[in-house]
């Protein structure tokens, strides 16, 4: 079981290694890995019940706790990052699939790693953990109403049919996880801890699904799109931490809100794309390229962060 463990934690820190990797491999042997492609939404609800195993109730508590963080995170990530979207579609003048991929990751919850990068930029960790979790349980009726305020122009959107996608992708595999920790408790301890490895498999499986079905569109234009991802990213951590700041939050606080805003559920994005724009693959590239790419700003983002003291108050 440590073996198990040191491989699962080894995995973890080198995830985007792991992405970058695989989805070069999709690109040279695209037809081995399209056989993937109607499997992404049961590969993102497995990463969904991987992170309710690692949940208990006690988790929500923060939310009580500190609510005026939480509520400011939660409200931040459904506002800021889409909004930043659909400002970098106008401004890049972006071709409409690009347009509407970048809108829709923008439109999803806080993705699991920013817990991790939070702990290790010395951020506060059970803020990011319910941030994480309320925008995650709210993204069934959120993800759908915000992808459709800010990407209608582009496309016609049914909505109603996304709020059930991402109720069985996402709020359906959480609870049942939850619910087997709660069973189960010490029995599941170990094998929750392993998880990780599953998730990461499971991403890389998303993304080389995504790369082989969207070659030559990611050629076409990979440039832009590695553009846009970044700089998307780059304004959400600064403009979380700003929120933050200007609310008069501790430093560690606004280190988990920062993380929290700037790094998404990518795969979320992937899985939506993948079932409801089948016509238009490359909707689901920005949503690819953010998985590796929020992976590597991340620990990047932490390094600096940590090097930032927090109040003596705060919780670190």
């Amino acid at each position: 079981m440590n073996a198990l463990l040191k491989i699962t934690q080894f995995v973890s820190k080198t995830f985007a290694v792991w992405v970058v990797f695989f989805a070069f491999i999709a690109a040279q042997f695209p037809d081995t890995f399209k056989q993937f492609v109607p499997w992404i939404p049961y590969l993102l609800g497995i990463v969904m019940l991987g992170m309710g195993l690692t949940l208990t109730f006690k988790d929500f508590a923060e939310v009580t706790k500190n609510p005026k963080a939480a509520i400011l995170g939660v409200i931040a990530q459904f506002v800021v990052m889409p909004s930043i979207a659909f400002a970098l579609a106008k401004a890049f003048q972006l071709p409409p699939d690009l347009a509407i991929g970048v809108i829709l990751v923008g439109s999803c919850p806080g993705g699991t790693s920013s817990n991790v990068m939070t702990y290790l930029a010395k951020g506060n960790t059970a803020l990011s953990v319910a941030c994480t979790t309320v925008s995650t349980l709210l993204a069934p009726l959120l993800t759908p109403a915000v992808f459709y305020i800010f990407a209608s122009e582009w496309l016609e959107i049914d909505a109603g049919a996304m709020f059930v996608s991402v109720l069985k992708m996402v709020l359906l595999p959480i609870f049942i996880g939850v619910m087997i920790r709660s069973i189960f408790k010490q029995k599941i301890e170990q094998f929750s801890q392993t998880m990780p490895l599953i998730s990461v498999l499971a991403i890389v499986l998303i993304v080389t699904a995504v790369v082989s079905v969207s070659k030559d569109r990611i050629i076409e234009s990979g440039l832009l799109i590695f553009l846009v991802v970044a700089v998307h990213n780059g304004l959400g951590y600064l403009t979380g931490y700003l929120i933050g700041r200007v609310f008069k939050l501790p430093i560690a606080d606004s280190k988990a809100i920062a993380i929290e805003v700037g790094m998404q559920n990518s795969g979320l994005g992937a899985a939506l794309a993948a079932l409801h724009f089948k016509a238009n693959p490359l909707i689901a590239v920005p949503s690819a390229v953010f998985s590796f790419w929020h992976n590597i700003s991340g620990p990047i983002l932490a390094m600096i962060f940590a090097a930032i003291k927090n109040q003596p108050d705060s919780k670190g």
